[in-house]
């Protein structure tokens, strides 16, 4: 139900709030906030908003930098991690105008916004409705340092395989043997209930939890389907109480890709579907897998521009340390029904005509989900729109397992990016489809393009602990 702003000043005055607290997301995908007193918060609060400095956010803003940030009642939650009595929501951005204010096109959440509306007036549905998969690490310990005399990481997980002689219980997990082992071995099962109970409290349906593969503290949470810009809210409020949670019982949680060396790495697999006045978009009894020639198209559009949106699903030098072969993760560009070494599977298991979808397993939630989702929604319009087949394409289905063709099968498939970079040069060749409709402005891209360059030349600079081990002695 809608929330007016007399029912957040209700709330405030019922349960005795004595902060009220904005998030805003910057250009990363990272919460940042500014914090009033509750009795500061009024009426006019709502309508004329929180100044802030966008350039401070990561956005390059052609107009002045100075915004002010509009908070959506309909965010508005108690903050469970806050001692004294907090409410929080996020919100919009706008750009300081006269006679009225107009929304920073840069904004992650304007973006999403303009995206949906996109959809709408092409007519092809009104809703997409999504659901990502959130998996992660639990560590007990985690330590790093980059100095000029040292390089390193180190992280601890109590139940790993790698203290099997000293953890003194044998309470340990065989390594890659983690998925769905139940106690003794999980040892955060409660932390993670508690988690999943917190989003509840925050409007976010779960669907479940439990051990993921990897022996050193992996996990996921899969929430239910939600609305797509309702989802991009609820992704950032997942993160904000798992990290948060996992801290209140002594634990550090990271959504790093890659973590470990020799485990699996972390995704967040998309699950997406159309919907039209009530009605699924994707679901033909007579397509292949139940799916519709519109649904087809849209996952030829996902096909035909993934190396781009790779710089924005995956937009970290570590995404690209979990997207390799034999260990799940997705290389091959690609469908098919149940197969996980193709970059869209369509489950099985989703049978009902509501229900029948496909999932984009390459996204990691390193990114910004207000961007990534968005994105998907544009290379999915864009197949729509030029009836990009994925099969005339020769991108499947595949209904084998990649993973176990022979060398010259493999060398006939198309793959993934294999580093950041490579995904930016795509990127920068390949974003009409995202700037045509003014859903993205370019000069977003071309910033995005510019500080994502920088941080992979800081990141090359540095040596790594390995090349010790290859070179030191050469």
């Amino acid at each position: 139900m809608a929330k007016s702003i007399k029912d957040i000043l209700d709330l405030i005055r019922e349960k005795d709030i004595k902060m009220v607290d904005f998030k805003m997301v910057d250009i990363n995908g990272q919460y940042r906030h500014v914090t009033i007193p509750a009795e500061n918060f009024s009426e006019d609060t709502m309508k004329s908003g929180i100044g802030f400095d966008a350039s401070n956010y990561g956005y390059a803003v052609v107009e002045k930098s100075d915004m002010v940030f509009i908070p959506d009642p309909d965010t508005a939650m108690i903050d469970p991690f806050c001692s004294i009595p907090t409410l929080t929501m996020t919100g919009n951005a706008m750009i300081i105008d006269s006679p009225e204010n107009r929304p920073l096109a840069q904004y992650p959440r304007n973006i999403i916004r303009a995206a949906v509306e996109e959809m709408k007036k092409s007519g092809v549905a009104d809703t997409m409705y999504i659901l990502p998969e959130f998996e992660f690490y639990l560590f007990d310990e985690v330590n790093w340092g980059v100095e000029s005399n040292y390089i390193g990481a180190s992280v601890d997980a109590v139940q790993s395989y790698w203290n099997s002689s000293t953890e003194g219980k044998g309470v340990v997990v065989p390594k890659q043997k983690n998925y769905h082992i139940a106690k003794p071995f999980d040892i955060s099962y409660e932390c993670r209930s508690e988690m999943c109970l917190l989003m509840k409290e925050a409007g976010i349906d779960i669907n479940y939890h439990h051990p993921e593969v990897a022996a050193s503290g992996q996990f996921e949470i899969e929430p239910q389907l939600g609305e797509v810009v309702h989802m991009a809210d609820a992704t950032m409020m997942i993160k904000y109480i798992i990290h948060n949670t996992a801290l209140k019982y002594g634990k550090s949680a990271t959504f790093m890709p890659k973590p470990i060396y020799g485990e699996a790495g972390s995704g967040m697999h998309v699950h997406m579907l159309l919907m039209k006045d009530g009605q699924p978009v994707f679901s033909d009894d007579n397509g292949y897998s139940h799916l519709s020639e519109t649904a087809h198209y849209f996952m030829g559009g996902l096909l035909k521009h993934i190396a781009a949106l790779c710089a924005i699903t995956n937009p970290s030098t570590n995404s690209f340390k979990r997207l390799v072969p034999g260990f799940e993760a997705p290389v091959t560009v690609g469908y098919a029904t149940s197969n996980r070494s193709a970059v869209i599977r369509i489950p099985a298991y989703a049978k009902s005509p509501e229900k029948r979808r496909f999932e984009l397993r390459n996204p990691d939630a390193t990114c910004n989900p207000y961007f990534c989702y968005a994105a998907i929604l544009m290379a999915g319009l864009d197949g729509i729109k030029n009836k990009i087949d994925p099969h005339a394409n020769g991108w499947g289905p595949y209904d084998m397992n990649l993973y176990h063709l022979s060398d010259e099968e493999k060398a006939k498939l198309h793959h993934l990016p294999t580093s950041l970079p490579e995904a930016l040069d795509a990127l920068e060749a390949d974003n009409a489809f995202l700037t045509d409709s003014g859903v993205f402005p370019k000069e977003l891209i071309a910033n995005f393009i510019k500080n994502k360059r920088a941080e992979c030349a800081d990141l090359a600079k540095i040596p790594h602990p390995a090349e010790f081990e290859k070179y030191y002695n050469l």
